[in-house]
């Protein structure tokens, strides 16, 4: 009886060690197949340049706009606008002098100007531009009063209105401290039309589709129901409080 008992036990044994094999085996296969599932999540959860809070940030040379403001201020609004839009001029009188006393003139916002050509780019359009481009370059201050009378002496939009003469005789009557015959000359050379074509194409390649359109730190601004001022505010005092945060966490 005792060689059964042994070849028994010599059984069991082996029975014992196949069936500990097996199990390291599965522990092993499911480990394996769990890095494997945490690898994929990881590649695919990872922020990419698509999803992280960066998304389409655009990239301006501020130093090369018209501002008004700090410089170096945390948060940098750049409009594109159309002199010959009437949602512009909208903004120019209602907005941005709201903008100034809440935020520019605080030091908190800097605030900078680009073209977009979308109601008439052949004629008025482009002409109205390239009038104040030649005032931003003689005198960036003189520029802000400048695109507050093109604004505020802005035609119907289904007219033929920014004609050189014109532009240069409202800079007279607006008292603008420039050249006026270097303004003439100006838009008759076309002398920034690159810095105007250049404008559009930044526009263009940053889904800017309509006037105005307003970016906050390079990051385009999409009201929740229309262009609202409450709306471009709240996105402000987001984006102050962003970098304010990031100042802190240095």
């Amino acid at each position: 009886m005792k060689p059964k008992k042994n070849a028994n036990a010599i059984a069991m044994r082996k029975l014992e060690k196949e069936m500990k094999i097996k199990r390291m085996q599965r522990i092993m296969w499911i480990t394996g197949a769990c890095i494997v599932v945490l690898i994929i999540l990881a590649l695919v959860l990872r922020p990419s340049s698509n999803d992280s809070s960066d998304t389409n940030v655009a990239s301006f040379s501020y130093e090369s706009l018209p501002i008004i403001g700090k410089a170096d201020a945390p948060v940098k609004i750049v409009e594109f606008g159309d002199y010959k839009c009437p949602s512009c001029q909208f903004f120019s009188q209602n907005f941005k002098p709201q903008l100034m006393k809440d935020f520019v003139d605080k030091g908190l916002v800097s605030f900078h100007y680009m073209n977009y050509l979308v109601i008439d780019p052949d004629k008025d359009s482009n002409t109205a531009a390239l009038a104040a481009q030649s005032v931003f370059h003689q005198n960036n201050d003189e520029f802000w009063k400048y695109y507050h009378a093109l604004y505020d002496n802005q035609k119907d939009e289904s007219t033929i209105w920014a004609t050189p003469e014109y532009l240069v005789e409202l800079a007279r009557q607006e008292n603008i401290a420039i050249d006026y015959d270097k303004l003439a000359a100006d838009i008759k050379d076309k002398t920034y039309q690159d810095e105007v074509n250049e404008h559009q194409e930044i526009g263009n390649k940053n889904n800017v589709s309509s006037t105005p359109s307003i970016f906050i730190n390079g990051k385009l601004f999409v009201a929740k129901s229309g262009m609202n001022y409450d709306d471009l505010a709240k996105a402000i005092n987001d984006e102050i409080a962003l970098q304010n945060a990031g100042q802190e966490g240095k």
